[in-house]
Order: structure tokens, then C-alpha cells, then sequence
């Protein structure tokens, strides 16, 4: 992840980062989640703190999931309500339930 972000920062601006890279010994993809109140410097294309980070990692030799999977966290952030509860949510049940129902609408 660090390589990958030496080639540029996956702060894609709006609040939200996307970090992601492939790794030869994974078996299957790996997704995380983080948020941040305060904000992250994660340097975003638009300056501004970082707050809601989706971790994706997947095998080295599976370019089509990891851009599947890339193209849909960045089509569920398009929607500013769903970044709103998850800047809002109290633990990790909530969130995982506000990703899920969004998951589900696609």
C-alpha cells in the first residue's frame, strides 16, 4: 500500500480516500474500513482532510475484481446522504450495517 501510494495518493477529495494494492500471497480480497472525525492530511487531490478510507486489497493476479471492486466503492460515495451516516455512525455495527444496506440497493 505505501508503494502504491508513492505513485500518487488515493485521497480521491470529498472526504474520502480509497487505498489499494494487489499482494502475490493473498488468496482473496481483503476490505477495510476507517473513519476518521478529525480528518486525515492524506493528501487528497482536493487539499482537504480525509475522513471516510475504504481499504481494498486483492490477489496480484486479479486486475478485473480489483477494478470491479474499485468502481463499486467509488459509485456507492457518490451518494452524499450514505457519506453522511457513515461520518455519523456511533460503532462499527452501525457502519457495517449503513455499507451493507447501500451494498444491497446495487
Amino acid at each position: 500500500l505505501m508503494d502504491r501510494e508513492q505513485l500518487g495518493s488515493t485521497g480521491i477529495g470529498g472526504g474520502i480516500g480509497i487505498p489499494h494494492g494487489k499482494l502475490k500471497q493473498l488468496e482473496s480480497l481483503a476490505l477495510g474500513f476507517g473513519l476518521s472525525q478529525k480528518g486525515v492530511d492524506f493528501e487528497s487531490m482536493d487539499n482537504k482532510p480525509t475522513h471516510i478510507f475504504f481499504l481494498l486489497v486483492t490477489p496480484e493476479n486479479s486486475t478485473g475484481l480489483h477494478l470491479k471492486m474499485l468502481a463499486r466503492i467509488s459509485k456507492i460515495l457518490k451518494h452524499d446522504q450514505f457519506k453522511e451516516k457513515l461520518l455519523n455512525a456511533v460503532n462499527s455495527d452501525e457502519i457495517f450495517s449503513i455499507i451493507k444496506e447501500e451494498d444491497d440497493e446495487f
